[in-house]
């Protein structure tokens, strides 16, 4: 009996690869790799045409789905959002970038833990209100900020959002993967409720938190360090330069 594996499909991920390192468009390489992992498991070009087809259709309003909202955030951008949500934020004296990162990390696992993991999200949540919240906190706090904090800054923000709903929705008990692995272990001979795979990711969900808040406090120390230093150098530079007027 032949038992021979036919490893050619795994080409496919090296097209998937090359196409993202080379930065083509990610619907083409998705649309390539299937079609390549397909012929190199000498699927029939019938039944290529049909999977394809059958993707299609179930996904067609998809793009709706993502396009509805971004037109929402467009439209609530160009009327002042981010202006109006870095104002509001530098009202607040006491808020600083890492303590306004921390407590949307804790609300961002608190509700993907609950299961709404859509109330978050780069380009719903992130791009529009956090990220120029945080940098209206440290603007408050330091002044005009160069390029390079504000690009750290929004990767923190992004990374804060990433960490929440990562870890967040993994104590969910309905999410996908956790009722994936409750499947695979029954399938195995190990009986594990689904409640019991969501209650082992509270401490890893505890842990995450702790780490990143900690990482948070220490971008304020860093921002601390660096911008008031810029600051006390540009004060004695203002004032040399008032008294030899």
């Amino acid at each position: 009996m032949n038992t021979a594996v036919n490893l050619w499909p795994l080409i496919g991920v090296a097209v998937i690869i090359v196409g993202f390192v080379l930065r083509f468009n990610p619907m083409l390489v998705v649309a390539v790799t299937a079609i390549v992992t397909a012929f190199a498991a000498n699927f029939p070009v019938d039944k290529v045409l049909a999977a394809l087809g059958t993707g299609f259709v179930k996904t067609r309003n998809l793009p709706l789905i993502i396009l509805l909202p971004l037109a929402v955030i467009g439209l609530l951008e160009r009327h002042g959002l981010r202006q109006h949500a870095q104002s509001w934020i530098a009202n607040i004296k006491s808020a600083t970038a890492g303590r306004l990162l921390i407590v949307y990390l804790f609300v961002r696992e608190i509700t993907a833990a609950l299961g709404l993991t859509s109330l978050g999200g780069h380009p719903q949540m992130v791009r529009p209100l956090i990220a120029p919240m945080t940098e209206g906190a440290a603007e408050s706090r330091y002044g005009k900020l160069s390029d390079n904090i504000r690009f750290k800054l929004r990767a923190y923000s992004a990374a804060t959002d990433n960490v929440g709903l990562f870890f967040g929705e993994d104590v969910f008990v309905a999410f996908g993967a956790i009722v994936l692995m409750s499947t695979f272990l029954h399938e195995a001979g190990v009986d594990v409720e689904p409640i019991h795979i969501a209650m082992w990711g509270i401490p890893t969900a505890i842990s995450a938190f702790i780490i990143h808040a900690y990482r948070l406090r220490r971008l304020d120390a860093a921002l601390d360090k660096e911008l008031a230093a810029q600051l006390q150098t540009q004060s004695k530079k203002n004032q040399h330069d008032g008294g030899a007027a």
